[in-house]
């Protein structure tokens, strides 16, 4: 009965996608200062999260990220998304009863579990630069644009 409770309060809490915020039971992001203006920022998701937006989600926390250190623009030096596989086992139960007449017994019993399924968990990482202004001869992504957008996307406001 514990591991059906336990199973119940796993389902529940990841049946979601990871929502966007910083790294925890379910995934979220994360950050490490390389340089006084470089950044390695990271984004990881649960088995319910697509790829795609743990990519977006990724960009945006390198955009909040410059606009909490001052800055206005990033470059993006190093980005990476992988996907990781794995199989996850449901424990088997098995209830049952039975009725003593005489000297015959009948029951019947139900087993519950033991389904494998397969988790697809995405993550991604960005090494940024981040810049006061737009260098002319350089691509840089601007930091206010990709949050307000990313932000009203996912509805996050």
């Amino acid at each position: 009965m514990k591991k059906l409770i336990l199973l119940t309060i796993i389902l529940i809490t990841t049946g979601c996608s990871t929502s966007y915020q910083a790294d925890g039971w379910t995934g979220g992001y994360t950050e490490m200062q390389l340089s006084e203006n470089v950044y390695k920022v990271g984004f990881s998701g649960n088995g319910y999260t697509s790829r795609t937006r743990v990519e977006n989600y990724t960009l945006l926390r390198c955009a909040e990220l410059t606009l909490e250190k001052g800055f206005q623009y990033f470059v993006i030096i190093d980005g990476n998304t992988s996907t990781s596989s794995s199989t996850v086992t449901t424990p088997t139960t098995t209830y049952g009863s039975a009725t003593v007449t005489g000297n015959t017994i009948s029951g019947s019993s139900t087993t519950y579990g033991g389904q494998t399924y397969n988790v697809v968990k995405a993550s991604g990482t960005n090494t940024i630069a981040m810049f006061k202004t737009k260098s002319v001869d350089q691509f840089a992504y601007d930091a206010n644009m990709i949050y307000k957008n990313l932000r009203r996307k996912y509805d996050l406001d």
